[in-house]
């Protein structure tokens, strides 16, 4: 990976608005941890003055834990899926069998297929529901040999969320938190007397990146399917892009501020970003990003904000610069 260095920028009046989050990785969203050597210049404009209000109706960080209900459920030998919350953005699987290599992969009505490594512990994994309402196939594979899989059970569930923010308002396998994780119990502490949007994502990332350092020894050796530990990246204060982000998106979601963390594409270059919504902006695109060299935090008012830069408007304001491939 170039330029992996220490990130620890200090935050500005004058925050860097821009691209995109993360560092770049393999096919499979945050299974390696390896940057872009370069990316787009970000504009800089002015911090907003602007307070924004939460959104309503958020869930208390209580309420954001998966559960396995045991009211909706399908099951055979090898697998249990329980979908009794598919409503609230997420579903519960966990495997019974014996075999050592497991893939489940998810696929919604975008198409696109979510390929994770199943947990073999005989515990649920908590898989988010990114595609919003609509059909999901959920199918679990076994391995024979090498690279060769064949099916355990495939299944077919239909989705209505409650509201289009259940997704990015809870755990799942990727952003694994509940009420007693450390790093919520610091959100709760450092928004104690945040009441707005702007002010619990700036309080949240002004702490990262002012506490944690980058891990260079497990960006060297992190194999594929690597998923953060949040208590244990608190206890080191150190971790590789996917931790950071990981960790970001926990605690804001855990402060009612809906996000979504990103894997995908500007240009070419592969990277991730981090999405938090107000209601008074809606979704900004790349609200957290890492530009190749350090993390920086977007003013979230500046697409409602008349002073912007001319520039950084027409960036953001173009689709085709960013192309979203995974959510969670």
């Amino acid at each position: 990976m170039n330029n992996k260095k220490l990130l620890c920028a200090a935050l500005s009046a004058a925050l860097l608005a821009g691209l995109l989050a993360g560092c770049g990785s393999t096919k499979q969203a945050a299974e390696t941890d390896t940057a872009a050597s370069s990316s787009p210049q970000a504009a800089v404009f002015q911090e907003g003055t602007e307070e924004i209000p939460l959104a309503a109706g958020i869930p208390a960080a209580d309420d954001s834990t998966a559960v396995a209900s045991g009211t909706s459920v399908e099951k055979n030998d090898k697998v249990v899926l329980d979908y009794s919350n598919a409503a609230d953005g997420y579903v519960m699987l966990k495997y019974l069998g014996t075999n050592q290599k497991v893939k489940t992969q998810i696929t919604g009505q975008s198409g696109v297929t979510y390929t994770y490594n199943q947990s073999l512990t005989g515990d649920y994994d908590i898989f988010v529901l990114s595609d919003g309402s609509g059909s999901y196939k959920i199918s679990v594979f076994e391995n024979i040999s090498g690279t060769s899989y064949s099916t355990a059970v495939s299944y077919t569930i239909n989705v209505t969320l409650k509201d289009e923010f259940a997704p990015f308002l809870r755990s799942n396998k990727y952003v694994n938190y509940s009420s007693a994780t450390k790093v919520v119990a610091k959100a709760a502490e450092l928004c104690a007397d945040q009441t707005k949007t702007n002010g619990k994502i700036q309080a949240i990332y002004k702490y990262v990146i002012s506490n944690y350092g980058y891990d260079y020894e497990l960006a060297k050796t992190v194999k594929s399917g690597y998923i953060p530990d949040l208590d244990k990246d608190f206890a080191s204060k150190k971790g590789i892009c996917f931790d950071y982000a990981a960790t970001m998106t926990a605690m804001l979601r855990s402060q009612g501020v809906p996000t979504k963390m990103v894997f995908g594409y500007t240009g070419s270059v592969y990277h991730a970003w981090i999405n938090t919504w107000s209601s008074d902006t809606g979704w900004v695109t790349g609200s957290i990003y890492f530009n190749g060299k350090d993390w920086k935090l977007m003013d979230p008012t500046f697409a409602s904000t008349a002073k912007s830069s001319a520039e950084i408007m027409k960036y953001i304001g173009n689709g085709a610069n960013y192309t979203a491939k995974y959510i969670y």
